[in-house]
C-alpha cells in the first residue's frame, strides 16, 4: 500500500469496543480514543494539559474481534491506521455532516502504565482477500459511522 499516509495515536479508550457484524458475517469493531496533549510550562516548572482530541476508530476482521475481546474502557492504547473523512446526511435534519475517523491497521495496549500477557491467535486466511483486506471494508465503515447498517460490498 504505497503512497498511503498512516497516523499513530496514543490515548485512552472512552468505552468498550463495540463489535458488530456485516450481513455476510464480517466483524467490525468501533471505539473512540481520547488523546490528551501535554506541554512543559517553564514558568510553573510543571507539565500542563493543552487539549484533548477524541478520534473514532474502526477495526475489521480478526483485529476487530481481538480488540473486542482484549480491550476495555479506560485502557491506554496505541492505534496506527489511516485517517478518512466520512460524510453522510443527517436523518433528522437532512444536513450534510462529516467527521474524521481512523481505519485501524494495528491496535496495541500501551505498556507504559500496565503489564500484558500476549496470546497468539490462529489466523483464518480463508476470510481474507488479496492484501489481507476485507472486500468493501471502507464503504462498510463509512456506512457504519453514518449510523447506517454496513453493506457487504461497495455499490
Amino acid at each position: 500500500m504505497s503512497g498511503e499516509t498512516y497516523l499513530t495515536i496514543v490515548g485512552n479508550l472512552t468505552g468498550d469496543p463495540e463489535l458488530r457484524f456485516t450481513p455476510s458475517g464480517k466483524p467490525v469493531a468501533s471505539f473512540t480514543v481520547a488523546s490528551t496533549s501535554t506541554r512543559f510550562d517553564r514558568q510553573s516548572n510543571a507539565w500542563k494539559e493543552s487539549g484533548t482530541i477524541f478520534l473514532r476508530c474502526s477495526a475489521w476482521g480478526d483485529l476487530a474481534e481481538n480488540c473486542a475481546e482484549s480491550l476495555r474502557k479506560g485502557m491506554r492504547v496505541i492505534v496506527t491506521g489511516q485517517l478518512a473523512q466520512d460524510s453522510w446526511e443527517d436523518r433528522n435534519t437532512g444536513e450534510r455532516r462529516s467527521a474524521l475517523t481512523m481505519r485501524a491497521q494495528d491496535v496495541a495496549a500501551s505498556l507504559r502504565f500496565a503489564r500484558a500477557k500476549v496470546e497468539r491467535v490462529e489466523r483464518r486466511p480463508d476470510q481474507y482477500q488479496a492484501g489481507g483486506q476485507y472486500a468493501g471494508e471502507a464503504y462498510a465503515a463509512q456506512q457504519a459511522f453514518a449510523g447506517q447498517r454496513p453493506d457487504d460490498e461497495p455499490p
